[in-house]
């Protein structure tokens, strides 16, 4: 791969771009997509800030002006498109994708074919009515721009054709034959979205986003004055419970909103040649490949609400994935939205083409009754240390605080010690088969299982306390996923002769120094 800025370059990246050479440019309706775009953020930031802030200027004056300047930044905008688009081509050849862009710093780039992990197609509502994509080509590294090229307005049949040519098509990995439809969006599943974290994330958003735009025009004080006023003759407890209600509403329609735009349309694709490919997405399309062969497990991931109603969300634990920074809600490792436990198990066994899932046959190894201990006392001190800080300011300052710190020790503390005892029940690691189970957490539980041949290096990690207790925390190092996966505080001995099982030879030399009595 290589990356050269300025007016010049070497080898390849001084060919003439011509198209009868294989170069070809992105779709001219870009430019309609740009010009539309800002518009719409002229009229919608220049249409109320007129309105609010006409003084004593006709009100026709200022809407004129906001035409005039909404028609300035389009035309400006537009041009700067015209003008890269101009000088942006890019073409495939035998083994490199090379790119070519800038006007006054010119950018000849391009990545080795066999570097190539993934080609990946997003289409935002505006660029799919018009039949346009945009590509992004990458190798999977974490250097940055370094690493991809991105193809902001292709035709959609040029987008696949991409997608096509550039994919290894490798031989079908030996398993069961199930190329085609792996699963399709059951509408029912939207029953899950609310009990995510982001139900209670987008409900303070909502608030705080209220709060925000009020100020903007002045008016945050009759807002609050406004609330304030239905609730005068409330007790006070109730007039938290209700502000807290009314947040955790609008908390749960933005969490069915959120998931609708995400997961509508979804389906899971084994293509012919071993390629599985996710396509979601309501206003913005998008289309995600993993390769199988860079397939190196699948992880079950169960945040508390959603595990308690039985569901979970499956993961891919593969290498050369994209990282969208643009899109924050763009993850491009889940092969399936919060479902049913049941059905995430058996969809995990299709992908892995496994007759079962390993993190359903997997008897997992619970660990010693010292990591039960370890969480329950980070849990007492978790609570009982604020709360002794409090009672001090209480003694010093005012009582207030000495009912505060009550309160407080009394709703926290059982709900401490009930997640320390659900975490330390949640430990525990096993192999079966091919692959090495781990799983772990309380608030958002993990199961992961991992091919034992994808792990290529154990990490030993013992603190002084461990030590005491003789527990010890291995970390299985790949490089696919999340890069290493922990089994936390398992026994030392036997944790040391799990680790050595699973991966035969890689970990056996340094043994000596951990079996040693402490």
């Amino acid at each position: 791969m290589s990356d050269a800025g300025g007016t010049g370059g070497t080898g390849e990246d001084e060919v003439s771009p011509a198209e009868d050479d294989g170069w070809r440019r992105l779709d001219r309706r870009g430019l309609l997509v740009t010009a539309t775009v800002l518009a719409g953020v002229g009229l919608g930031a220049g249409v109320p800030t007129a309105v609010g802030t006409t003084g004593g200027m006709p009100l026709g004056e200022a809407l004129a002006r906001v035409l005039l300047g909404t028609a300035a930044l389009a035309a400006c905008g537009t041009a700067g498109t015209y003008v890269r688009r101009r000088r942006t081509r890019y073409r495939v050849g035998p083994e490199r994708v090379e790119f070519h862009t800038g006007l006054f710093l010119v950018k000849r780039r391009s990545l080795a074919r066999e570097r190539i992990r993934s080609v990946d197609l997003t289409a935002g509502l505006l660029p799919r009515s018009l039949g346009l994509v945009k590509v992004r080509i990458g190798t999977g590294e974490h250097t940055g721009d370094a690493s991809t090229l991105e193809l902001d307005a292709v035709r959609r049949a040029e987008g696949e054709r991409l997608r096509g040519e550039l994919l290894d098509r490798t031989p079908a990995e030996p398993g069961p034959r199930r190329d085609g439809v792996l699963a399709v969006l059951d509408p029912g599943w939207i029953r899950y979205a609310p009990l995510s974290f982001a139900a209670p994330v987008l409900g303070g958003t909502a608030a705080g986003g209220l709060l925000q735009v009020s100020d903007w025009f002045g008016a945050q004080a009759e807002v609050i004055d406004w609330v304030a006023e239905r609730l005068r003759d409330t007790p006070l407890l109730w007039s938290a419970v209700v502000l807290v209600t009314a947040a955790g509403l609008a908390g749960v329609i933005g969490a069915l909103g959120l998931w609708t735009e995400m997961w509508w349309d979804y389906r899971l694709e084994r293509e012919p040649g071993g390629t599985l490919r996710v396509r979601r997405g309501l206003l913005t399309s998008r289309s995600v490949s993993i390769e199988e062969r860079r397939l190196r497990g699948v992880e079950l991931v169960e945040p508390i609400g959603v595990r308690l109603v039985g569901a979970a969300r499956l993961d891919a634990v593969a290498t050369g994935l994209a990282h969208d920074d643009e899109d924050g809600h763009a993850d491009h490792r889940t092969l399936l939205p919060a479902a049913p436990r049941a059905f995430a198990d058996e969809l995990a066994a299709r992908v892995l083409r496994e007759p079962v899932s390993p993190t359903r046959t997997a008897r997992l190894i619970p660990h010693p009754r010292a990591a039960r201990s370890r969480r329950v006392r980070r849990a007492l001190a978790a609570v009982l240390l604020p709360a002794a800080l409090l009672a001090v300011l209480g003694l010093l300052l005012t009582d207030v605080l000495l009912y505060v710190a009550a309160v407080a020790a009394a709703v926290l503390l059982p709900l401490a010690l009930l997640l320390a005892l659900d975490a330390a029940r949640n430990l525990g690691h096993a192999t079966t088969g091919a692959y090495l189970v781990a799983r772990s957490g309380t608030l958002r539980r993990t199961t992961v299982a991992l091919r034992r041949g994808g792990v290529i290096g154990w990490t030993v990690r013992q603190s002084y306390f461990q030590r005491r207790a003789g527990l010890i925390t291995l970390t299985a190092t790949t490089a696919a996923g999340a890069g290493a996966y922990a089994i936390e505080d398992a026994a030392q001995g036997e944790g040391l002769a799990f680790a050595a099982e699973a991966v035969p030879g890689l970990l056996e030399p340094f043994l000596e120094p951990f079996l040693e009595p402490g």
